[in-house]
Parts: structure tokens; sequence; C-alpha cells
């Protein structure tokens, strides 16, 4: 095994120990790099948004210079040259839109324009996948009609090379991962990606003050569309997962907290609609990231109720205190590093705050340095190195480590981490038409009126190939 190897190792190792929330050799550093990569390596923020080229290539740059044990292979997530060839309005562009050295911007349409009418419930209960083709696309598109309208060839081609720009951009992320690997020596802290049924209204569908509307004059409808959409965000979160079970599903988490809802609001909606998933994802040894954006003090007790060890719980603007109390003990918690200290802070007030969390999270390991938000290109360079430092210098454990690793890592089954439960799938993942595809094979086979030879073998590639269609509209809305 070559030096390069040997990092790689050690720092999976040290890493995949604190998310079970054991005691690695050292508090791993998982910073969550965005923009901040380009100020870095000398690129802009137009640079690494439009070109995922670019973007991947300042990831290793920046990655070499650090001593950081994982990060994300790119988190400039949004290809916005993926987001032009669309013509998607809620995006304000670096270098199109805006200043290019300015990060890109999500712009919520007024409550008048939603991309979902308040009368509409019903058609997205009845088939998410549809209605997500059929009005959702044409109207978050510059491109794309509704059907029935008329439509010039722009539309036809906007919709076939957004598609294979699409699979052009997630076929790379396999080569960069490698590359941080074998260059870097460094571990890709996430895989696949999931959205809650209820930020997935307001994000995408609604709009917050439309679906705060809804939730007062129509709820009922509101609990079945976050029903409705549980089986398909499930199926996203799975198929798109570490198939090692190594690193977790990056959920990122948005408008479920207190205020932008009542404690009511949170248990009847948000929570009633996700708690199951994630409870399926780790019957499967999923674990699930909790990036929890914003302050989430007013529902910690609600994520404890989840098993040991299935999800890992980020400190934004949550008390890193009684995050610790309340989740600590049963979860791996991870940031709490104040962003605006990285931004106009000086290192040395950085390196208090490193010591100041370790000591406090990370007592007995399952602790992960990062800081509280995604780091963009305000933060300061020296900080950015000071966290780094401090985190090496006061993150040593003293004592044994989690002599289990080897076991996990080399694919011993090991109780501690599975759900004993080997019941039935639950009811809510069933769904018509399945999760999966966009026309079921049911469907296409009415339209047939003989097949001469094997059947089975039509039926298996109509499945595969009808994947595709559905993987696209579904990443559209929760990716980009």
């Amino acid at each position: 095994m070559n030096a390069m190897e040997n990092r790689y190792q050690n720092c999976l190792k040290r890493y995949v120990t604190a998310l079970r929330n054991e005691k690695p050799d050292c508090v791993p550093i998982r910073p969550f790099v965005a923009e901040f990569t380009a100020r870095y390596s000398g690129f802009t923020c137009q640079q690494v948004t439009h070109d995922y080229r670019i973007a991947f290539e300042a990831v290793c740059q920046t990655v070499k210079d650090f001593d950081w044990d994982a990060v994300v292979p790119n988190m400039v997530y949004v290809w916005t040259g993926l987001a032009q060839s669309m013509g998607l309005r809620y995006y304000s562009i670096p270098g199109v839109d805006l200043d290019p050295n300015t990060g890109f911007q999500y712009k919520e349409p007024p409550e008048d324009q939603a991309f979902m009418k308040e009368n509409e419930y019903d058609e997205l209960i009845s088939d998410p996948t549809g209605f997500l083709y059929e009005k959702w696309l044409p109207r978050v598109s510059t491109e794309v009609v509704e059907p029935g309208k008329p439509a010039k060839v722009r539309a036809y081609q906007a919709l076939i090379k957004t598609a294979m720009a699409m699979y052009d951009y997630f076929y790379a992320f396999g080569p960069q991962i490698e590359r941080l690997k074998t260059e870097c020596g460094t571990v890709s802290a996430i895989a696949g990606i999931f959205k809650a049924p209820l930020d997935i209204i307001a994000d995408k569908l609604r709009g917050y003050i439309g679906l705060t509307m809804d939730l007062l004059i129509q709820p009922n409808k509101v609990l079945k569309a976050c029903e409705a959409l549980m089986p398909h965000l499930y199926h996203v979160a799975k198929t798109t997962a570490d198939p090692e079970k190594l690193v977790p599903i990056g959920f990122w988490m948005h408008r479920g907290c207190t205020p932008f809802v009542t404690r009511e609001q949170f248990h009847q909606f948000y929570w009633a609609t996700l708690k199951p998933i994630i409870e399926e994802l780790w019957r499967d040894r999923h674990q699930v990231l909790f990036y929890a954006e914003g302050n989430w003090d007013e529902h910690l007790e609600s994520f404890a109720e989840l098993s040991e060890k299935s999800i890992v719980f980020h400190v934004d603007r949550s008390s890193p205190e009684k995050a610790q109390k309340v989740l600590g003990e049963k979860f791996c918690l991870s940031g709490g590093l104040s962003n605006a200290t990285l931004a106009v802070g000086a290192p040395k007030v950085v390196r208090e705050q490193c010591k100041k969390l370790i000591k406090l999270l990370a007592k007995e390991g399952g602790y992960i340095m990062d800081a509280s938000a995604i780091i963009q290109n305000d933060a300061k360079i020296e900080n950015v190195q000071a966290f780094t430092e401090a985190t090496r210098e006061y993150g040593i454990y003293d004592g044994p480590t989690w002599t289990g690793i080897d076991d996990f890592l080399f694919g011993r089954t090991d109780s501690r981490f599975m759900n004993a439960s080997q019941s039935e799938k639950p009811l809510w993942l069933s769904c018509y038409p399945p999760a999966g595809v966009c026309l079921p094979w049911e469907e296409k086979r009415k339209e047939i009126p003989e097949i001469k030879g094997d059947e089975f073998l039509v039926e298996q590639i109509w499945n595969m190939v009808e994947s595709h269609g559905y993987t696209f509209i579904w990443q559209m809305l929760l990716s980009f």
C-alpha cells in the first residue's frame, strides 16, 4: 500500500468511526467547502458553477493543500450550465444574472406565480411524476411548454440536451470521487440526495407563503400530498445512496423548523411523513445526514426517537449544548463552527471556537468538525487553515478507539447497526404508478398486441429505460 492509499484508508476509518458515533483516533475534518474552493484556487464563482469540470479541479486543488478527511466532490452542486439549458426560472446565475464573484441564488416566485396552484393538489396526489412533467416543468422552464400548447423545436431540444447533460454530469462524479481518493487520499463525504416531503412543497411547488396558507385552509390536501411524495423521495434517496453503506445520504433541511411552521404543524406534516422514510432507509442500513439548516432546537426530541446511529445531526443555528444533551448519546454530531467567524474573525478566535466545540461535542467520539453552514467565498483562507490546524491539535483522543470499524468496513454484519425488524414493507411505499418509472409496463403492455419472443426480457428493458425518464424529472426537482 502506497502513502496515498494508506492516507485514504486512515481517513475512511476515522470518518466512518465518527459517523457511527464511536471514537476514532482523532476528530475527523469534513468541511462542506463550496465557493471557497474557487477563491482558494483562483477561480470565479461563475467558473465553478457554470463549468463543473472547473469545480472538480478547484476541489482537488484545495484538498491537496488542506489536511481534511472528507469533502463533497462538488459542493457547488447546482450546475448552472444545466439550469440554463432548461431555462430554469428560479435561479440567478453568476456571470449572467449576477456578478461573476457572487454565488448562484434561488429566486422564489411571487405567491400568485407559484409553480403549483392551490387547486392542483389532487393532480399531484394522483400522479406526482406525471404532474411534474405536465405542470411543474413547463412552469419552471422558459423552454418547455404545457401539453396541448404549441411547442417550438427548441423545446424538444431543451429536453434532450438537458437530459443528456444531466447524465454527463452525474457520471462524471465517479471519476471525481476516484480522483479524490487516489490523488488526495480524501473520502467522498456523502452520497445520494434526499429532501422531506413538506420541504419539497415549500421549496419547489407552492412556495413558502402558499404552503403556509394551505396549512391553514386545506391541511388535509397538504398531508395527502406529502404522503404521495414519500415513496418517490425514498426511492431517489435509496437508489442514489452509497452502495457500500459507509457514508450517509445528504438530507437538506429547509423549512420544517420553527418559526417557518408551528410545533403542531411540524409533528402533523413534516415529521409524520419524514420519520417513516428515515426508519425505512435505516432498515437497509442507510444512514442519513440531517443537514439541519437553521435552528431545530424545538424538534431535537423528535429526532431522538430514531434508532441509534441511524442519522448524523449537523449543527447550524441549533444550540450545540442542547444538541449534545438530547442527541449526543445516540448520534454523531457535526458542524457548529460559525461561518461569520470564518468570514470576519481572526484565526485566534477560530481556534478558540474549535477548542470549545471539541471539548463540548467530541468527548467520547461521534463528532465531525465542520462549519455551521456551507463554506462560501467569504471565508478567509487563513481562518480555514486555522480551524484545520486547531482540530488536529485539540482533537486527539486518549484511550482505546472503536475496534469494530474493521468488521464494518469489510462487510461483516454488525447487529448494532441493523434494525432488527424484518416486517413487510410499509403501506406508504405502495403507489401507482410505482416509484421508479413513468409509464408502468402494465400500461405499455396493453399497447402491444402480441409479443412473439421473451416477454420478460422486453419488460426488463422497458423498465430499465423508463427509469431514466423518472430519474430525470425527480433529479430536476431535488438537485437543480
